[in-house]
């Protein structure tokens, strides 16, 4: 029996659980209301058909897991004792390959056998495989039948099926809710493990302020001294993300919040908003080729134009102007809801004192949003930190330390990639460079939301 049909048939019997539980438990209640012991009834008759299924599904579940788990070893052992698998090969390797093709061509995966060793394989294959299979949907029936057996004997009018079932809802979210501080913490111990290995090859001072990237240099053999300084990758990824490209989305976002919060139609709001919020639903390599494509040849020839001599057809200003323009709706649609969400009163009477719609907008709504507009300000820094396609189309995979908008650049997420890319030894300090830029980026964006929050924290005012 397949997995599908497993799970569809123990779906089916929760189905079945649920109905009859609910049906008992309405009875009963019934009966226990016309003989006038009203006090006895606790939970509705839900609750009671919400016990019993998941007594049924639960129980089944949980063997299904580990079974799908366990079995796999159990079938090889099956198939190894039978007398075809004497002519495997000595070899590990080569024995792994053609059970793992006997396998596949048992399970349906695979049409033909490559190795004629298989072949001989697939019949003790099948066999393993429909034996153990059937014995894990029995088990799981068994299982579901005795779990729910056991809840539906416990249906009774006084009986708090509403606490049992509200607690194993109240557990299952305090799990969702760990599963994500789990991975947090599980991220921060890697990046610091990997990290602290490569600070045992690389002294962090030469990290942290050396002024020459290099890795491929000390993959070479000539050593890591002066091949780790990761300051014109910290100073790429602050020029594009956090300059230039702020410098578009800031007053660009800020200033179409403010026009369809205030000045705009119903009508031209209704149609502008949703367009506006389709920028951040293009994917990044769309924005690179644009970059790439468009934008950098177009500043190219506008440099040379003007006299700027060395312009690239890579720069720091074709990512960061494009950039910009995909992080405004993060910076728009924030301010957009924060202005909003400021009470209609403190307009009207800013108004009515006599102030013009702008100083109204400028004295007493934005400082009112600003805790919104700052969270959209980060938000958009951050994305605009991480971003790495757009930068590895337009402005390249130099590590130059230059303030010149027109030169190659790149930056740390860039970076990180290409350290990661392809088959690369996780003992080097190459490749453990890249956790090491990691850290930095995951320390920087944790530095920014403590600013952030302190900042929110300063100029939130609660509003009646």
């Amino acid at each position: 029996m397949t997995g599908p049909a497993i799970l569809l048939l123990l779906a089916g019997l929760g189905a079945i659980a649920w109905v009859s539980a609910r049906a008992r438990a309405l009875r009963l209640q019934t009966v226990a209301r016309a003989t006038g012991r009203r006090d006895a009834v606790h939970s509705l008759p839900g609750y009671h058909g919400w016990y019993v299924a998941l007594w049924t599904l639960i129980p089944a579940g949980l063997f299904l897991a580990v079974w799908a788990n366990v079995s796999p070893g159990l079938v090889t052992q099956a198939v190894l004792a039978d007398p075809a698998a004497q002519s495997l090969p000595a070899d590990a390797f080569s024995r792994s390959a053609v059970l793992g093709e006997a396998r596949a061509i048992a399970a349906g995966l695979q049409s033909g056998a490559f190795n004629p060793a298989s072949q001989a394989l697939v019949e003790p294959y099948r066999e393993a495989l429909s034996t153990y299979g059937v014995a894990g949907a029995v088990l799981a029936l068994i299982l579901a039948f005795a779990g729910g057996a056991y809840a539906f004997t416990r249906v009774r009018p006084d009986f708090r099926a509403r606490t049992r079932v509200e607690r194993l809802v109240m557990a299952t979210l305090l799990v969702a809710s760990l599963l994500a501080i789990v991975t947090t913490l599980g991220i921060v111990a890697s990046l610091l493990w990997e990290s602290f290995r490569f600070f045992s090859m690389v002294n962090p001072i030469d990290f942290l302020f050396g002024l020459k990237w290099s890795p491929q240099s000390a993959a070479m053999g000539y050593g890591n001294d002066d091949a780790f300084g990761a300051v014109p990758l910290f100073w790429g990824t602050i020029f594009i993300g956090a300059i230039i490209a702020m410098i578009v989305a800031i007053p660009l976002g800020l200033m179409s919040a403010v026009y369809l919060t205030q000045y705009a139609s119903s009508t031209v709001r209704k149609w502008m908003k949703p367009i506006l919020e389709v920028l951040a639903g293009v994917p990044t390599v769309v924005y690179g080729y644009f970059a790439a494509l468009t934008v950098a040849p177009a500043l190219r020839d506008l440099a040379v134009s003007v006299g700027i001599h060395g312009a690239s057809s890579e720069s720091a200003l074709a990512a960061g102007l494009v950039m910009g323009v995909m992080i405004i709706p993060f910076v728009s649609s924030m301010a957009d809801d924060s202005i909003a969400a400021v009470p209609q009163s403190m307009r009207d009477g800013s108004l009515a004192m006599g102030a013009t719609t702008s100083e109204t907008i400028t004295r007493v709504l934005i400082p009112a949003a600003l805790p919104g507009v700052v969270g959209g300000v980060l938000l958009a820094v951050s994305r605009a930190i991480g971003e790495t396609m757009i930068v590895v189309m337009a402005a390249g995979l130099a590590a130059n330390m230059t303030a010149n908008p027109f030169a190659s650049v790149t930056t740390v997420t860039t970076q990180i990639v290409q350290l990661l890319t392809g088959d690369q030894e996780f003992d080097s300090a190459k490749t453990l460079a890249a956790f090491a830029l990691g850290l930095v980026l995951f320390i920087v964006t944790l530095l920014l939301n403590i600013v952030a929050l302190r900042v929110v924290k300063k100029y939130r005012e609660a509003y009646e």
